[in-house]
């Protein structure tokens, strides 16, 4: 990995042009960049740039991409870390979300005070990692619900920890974003609907904890998605996309995306929209559609 960032630094291009991509729509031009800040993930485009990192965020910017996420970044190397915001800083590119902490995937979660400590602690690392990839979201789950505790004890819990974290993110400007996910993918989690975010939002009553609204768990979770964004809007940081049923790109569901993402465009949403799904088709001819898919449903 440390040689292929290397390497491939110095050959950025050439094989990753995005004229490998176009279709017979004409839709995916080299330096057309998106209106909205679709973030795609490293994985996406593989096809075309091949498994180097480096290569990978060069494809995407070529593509007209202005912004990508990684679940995974906290899991990195401090070189790779600093060779992909280096990259990134190279194309004008925003870094979305990483996974802030794992803690919670471990029953039952922040619902728990014993978990407090160790949570917090990592929510101190992502912290530094955020100031060296030049990110400000980091995505926070709850975790699993206790069963033996009554759920208001449990929100109590886990509002008190938030507020502790958002004081260890708040110096830094940063935020730790909220998702609720759904309960067929995901079931027994503590947070799962839009409307209970927005309730441990104002509980926690920082600028350093928000919502992440993942329209394709929400999809599933309840549906309503104009009307829960409309509602909890003051409270939402960041998205991202999937359609369903599947969790792929946009075009491939029953979501209306472009209806959607006119929506969000109208209310003055800037920021990032991230890609966290999985590619419809296969190969090469597949990416080529996944991006052309977002080119029909980005604004004007």
């Amino acid at each position: 990995m440390k040689s292929g960032l290397v390497a491939s630094a110095a050959v950025a291009g050439g094989s990753t042009s995005i004229a490998a991509a176009q279709t017979t729509q004409g839709e995916a031009k080299k330096g057309a960049k998106f209106n909205l800040k679709f973030a795609p993930h490293f994985g996406m485009f593989k096809n075309h740039a091949g498994d180097d990192l480096i290569d990978q965020i060069t494809f995407m910017a070529e593509a007209g991409f202005m912004a990508m996420e990684d679940n995974g970044m906290k899991g990195r190397t401090v070189e790779t870390q600093e060779a992909i915001a280096s990259e990134m800083g190279k194309h004008g590119m925003e870094m979305g979300v990483f996974v802030a902490h794992t803690i919670s995937w471990r029953e039952p979660g922040l619902v728990n005070p014993d978990n407090h400590d160790a949570f917090l602690a990592e929510i101190e690392e992502s912290a530094e990692v955020a100031k060296r990839v030049n990110a400000t979201w980091m995505t926070v789950v709850p975790g699993f619900v206790d069963l033996r505790l009554d759920m208001g004890y449990q929100t109590a819990n886990v509002v008190e920890v938030l507020k502790k974290a958002s004081g260890i993110l708040e110096p830094h400007n940063l935020v730790m974003v909220l998702e609720p996910l759904n309960f067929y993918n995901h079931p027994g989690l503590f947070l799962t609907k839009i409307a209970q975010g927005y309730e441990v939002c104002k509980a926690v009553n920082s600028p350093a904890c928000k919502i992440l609204d993942d329209l394709y768990h929400q999809q599933i979770q309840e549906g309503n998605l104009i009307p829960n964004i409309d509602k909890a809007y003051d409270e939402i940081a960041y998205f991202q996309i999937g359609d369903n049923p599947g969790r792929k790109e946009p075009t491939t569901g029953e979501i209306n995306y472009k209806n959607v993402f006119k929506h969000i465009h109208e209310k003055g949403f800037t920021g990032i929209l991230g890609m966290e799904h999985g590619n419809y088709y296969p190969g090469k001819e597949g990416e080529a559609k996944l991006i052309n898919a977002y080119r029909s449903v980005d604004v004007s």
